[in-house]
């Protein structure tokens, strides 16, 4: 008798809950390296800064026959996408200052129940299109976990990505890069709303459902910490080759993904190469730590936080952590 033909990949992601691995943080945190390393395994894709998505009607940061593909096919499973995109549901449901403006309340309000259908729908097609397990979104916004939280038709977890502050004022300082710079004040205000609302999310995720990761200890030791991650989301627990990360087919991301390969050393910054900028590094000298006043303002504003992050778990903790 004839054994029984086994579906493709993409006809077994449409019928299993896709797990939403969600990166929450300040940016310049080094979500990026950590969102391709995690795309690199086993029936994980990693789709980049999804809250872009309706920003950009859909369409990738980079172009490419298979990226546009990719998400062209992505769009045509979406029902409701066209109407999401006539909406402002980022201004309104994720950026963590829309809490400050109570007239964006009511329309926020308004949106939700549409805001949350489509994007579960987005991250359904974008599991079956990647004939995918694992989705990994480095969006950021706390404010979007919160309405990730509420859906049903995926199975999240929350990746709380935390960095050496000094490191985050720096890299907002840089002049180096094609992208928005903020001042050390300014920055360090904004590293506490986030942090602020990112514990108050991440502590109402369920344990078994999130991770603190220090971005430190994935750089040092991305092993260990990779193995931890995977055990925490019942991912496949083979290691990629991190010498050899391919970059995939992100929607966003920091300039890493204009790469088509990034090479991660244990205890090195990510090198990578086909492509990538001529700097040949990630973050640089000038984002590691800040120097003089501005590294010791950011280090008496963050302390608070220090101590917190110090207490919260579950961690990936590498060996020597």
């Amino acid at each position: 008798m004839a054994a029984p033909p086994q579906p493709s990949p993409s006809e077994e992601a449409a019928t299993e809950v896709p797990k939403v691995l969600y990166v929450m943080g300040a940016g310049r945190s080094g979500s990026t390296i950590l969102g391709v390393t995690l795309g690199n395994c086993e029936r994980v894709v990693f789709a980049g800064e999804l809250d872009k998505w309706p920003l950009r009607k859909g369409v990738p940061k980079l172009e490419g026959e298979q990226i546009e593909r990719f998400w062209s096919q992505v769009l045509a499973r979406v029902d409701g996408a066209q109407e999401l995109f006539a909406m402002r549901t980022h201004r309104y449901l994720e950026r963590s200052s829309a809490l400050l403006r109570p007239r964006r309340w009511l329309r926020a309000r308004a949106m939700r129940a549409r805001y949350r259908a489509v994007n579960e729908a987005l991250y359904r097609a974008i599991a079956e299109v990647a004939g995918a397990s694992h989705v990994v979104d480095t969006g950021h916004y706390p404010l979007r976990a919160r309405e990730l939280q509420a859906l049903d038709g995926i199975e999240l977890y929350l990746l709380l990505l935390v960095r050496d502050p000094r490191g985050v004022v720096a890299s907002f300082a840089r002049t180096d890069a094609a992208e928005r710079r903020f001042g050390t004040l300014t920055t360090n205000l904004y590293l506490w709303l986030t942090h602020l609302l990112s514990v108050a999310t991440f502590l109402r995720q369920p344990r078994e459902r999130r991770l603190l990761v220090r971005h430190e200890d994935f750089l040092a030791r991305p092993e260990e910490v990779l193995g931890t991650i995977l055990a925490q989301t019942h991912a496949s627990p083979e290691l990629p080759d991190l010498g050899k990360l391919r970059v995939g087919v992100p929607l966003m991301g920091n300039r890493l993904i204009n790469a088509e390969v990034v090479s991660l050393e244990r205890g090195a910054r990510p090198a990578h190469s086909g492509g990538g900028s001529a700097s040949g590094r990630q973050g640089g000298r000038n984002s590691s730590s800040g120097s003089g006043m501005t590294a010791l303002l950011t280090s008496v504003m963050q302390a608070p936080w220090t101590l917190v992050f110090s207490l919260l778990g579950p961690r990936a903790r590498s060996a020597a952590a």
